[in-house]
């Protein structure tokens, strides 16, 4: 399934499940983040997905429009209604990826609708650092797009032990939105596209691996 986020009955179970315990812990930090910080309002996490539990941790860029209250979802979810979400939903699936087995976030969870800056990367830097304490079951970064790869680098940076005493497997690609194909070139453009199939893959073989599922 893809894009379930125009079905009224999902979407109602997203809502009443908000605040479930497995979501409880990340949407509480969403609702510290948001307004007080001065930066904008930040989407919550669908419970479709595994919250505090997850072992992949997906990061993005920034949330899109469809994931904004009223006229989106007002959730991160790869069910939202939108080309990029319903990549991801199909890609996560192909590769074995369960909804539970994945948190979706982004390099800089507040919405912008445009590519962060480099101090609102290291903004974003200090609330992965939050997140992730959240996380303690977390054993996969998958890093989509050049700016979920420079959060990444920056919480490195200012936060080693954020990540110290954690085994963590970092799998890199291109952003799942078309603009990563935006290329003129036709082989890199199909390099590209086989990059990212291949790394969501690489992380449906650890989650595999971990437990002896197929």
């Amino acid at each position: 399934m893809a894009r379930r986020m125009r079905e009224v009955a999902f979407r109602a179970e997203q809502e009443q499940g908000r605040y479930a315990p497995h979501a409880r812990p990340i949407n509480e930090l969403v609702d510290r983040l948001r307004e007080p910080e001065g930066r904008g309002w930040m989407p919550h996490i669908a419970p479709w997905h595994g919250g505090a539990e997850a072992r992949v941790l997906s990061i993005l860029r920034d949330p899109g429009p469809r994931t904004l209250e009223g006229t989106g979802s007002g959730f991160l979810c790869v069910e939202n209604d939108d080309p990029t979400a319903e990549f991801q939903a199909k890609t996560f699936e192909q590769a074995g990826i369960a909804p539970h087995d994945v948190t979706p976030w982004n390099a800089y969870p507040w919405y912008i609708n445009r590519s962060p800056n480099a101090a609102e990367l290291q903004a974003g830097a200090e609330v992965l650092k939050q997140l992730l304490a959240l996380m303690p079951k977390t054993e996969v970064m998958f890093l989509q797009g050049n700016e979920a790869q420079s959060v990444w680098r920056r919480l490195l940076r200012a936060h080693p032990d954020a990540v110290r005493h954690r085994t963590l497997k970092v799998v890199s690609t291109y952003h799942p939105g078309q603009q990563a194909l935006f290329v003129r070139d036709p082989d890199e453009r199909a390099r590209r596209a086989q990059h990212r199939i291949d790394s969501a893959r690489e992380v449906g073989a650890v989650l595999g691996k971990r437990t002896g599922r197929p």
